[in-house]
């Protein structure tokens, strides 16, 4: 059964803006082959519109590449590199949705990731947290997203062997946006 805005507590169809005060943009790598490493990105903008049919809505969200922090200057540094994200030729990666989809209860929001020039569909796991006014009055919504990419295919080759075995860096990258926004008035 599809679930329709009216099913949706306090669902408004509308424009919003990704509030950064209250979003995370992070990511995890596993590192050493025995753990992961996480960072985020500190600066990015975004914008979604909620539709009157929740199916039909759609987003766009843009990230700045030299924002990254680890909290290692050193790795931030060199994943600002052309052995990672090349942030001088590439200052930005983007995500455009391209549609909405219900399966069971769950949401997916599919789209466009375009990363150091390469732009390949992904599909982010959508979890919705709501809709509620702020001490302001300000009209907000919340979600998580996560999906899971490789980073080669993106042209992110670098890693170094192990002497135990195996490579530094895994190849899977776990992308996850912990979104809050707000409704334009």
């Amino acid at each position: 059964m599809t679930i329709t805005a009216d099913q949706i507590p306090g669902y408004r169809a509308g424009a919003w803006t990704i509030d950064p005060a209250h979003t995370e943009v992070g990511f995890s790598v596993r590192h050493l082959a025995i753990s992961k490493v996480k960072g985020k990105f500190e600066k990015f903008t975004g914008t979604f519109v909620t539709a009157e049919n929740p199916l039909d809505s759609s987003v766009k969200a843009t990230v700045e590449v030299a924002s990254i922090n680890t909290n290692q200057p050193d790795r931030d540094g060199h994943l600002r590199t052309g052995d990672f994200f090349a942030a001088e030729e590439h200052p930005e990666f983007t995500f455009v949705s391209t549609g909405v989809r219900q399966v069971g209860g769950d949401f997916k929001v599919d789209g466009d990731l375009t990363l150091r020039g390469v732009t390949k569909p992904v599909t982010f796991d959508f979890e919705f947290g709501g809709f509620g006014a702020d001490g302001s009055g300000a009209y907000k919504a919340g979600f998580t997203a996560t999906t899971v990419v490789k980073r080669e295919e993106f042209g992110i080759q670098w890693n170094a062997p192990l002497e135990t075995g195996g490579l530094l860096l895994g190849s899977d990258v776990t992308i996850t946006l912990d979104v809050q926004a707000a409704l334009a008035e």
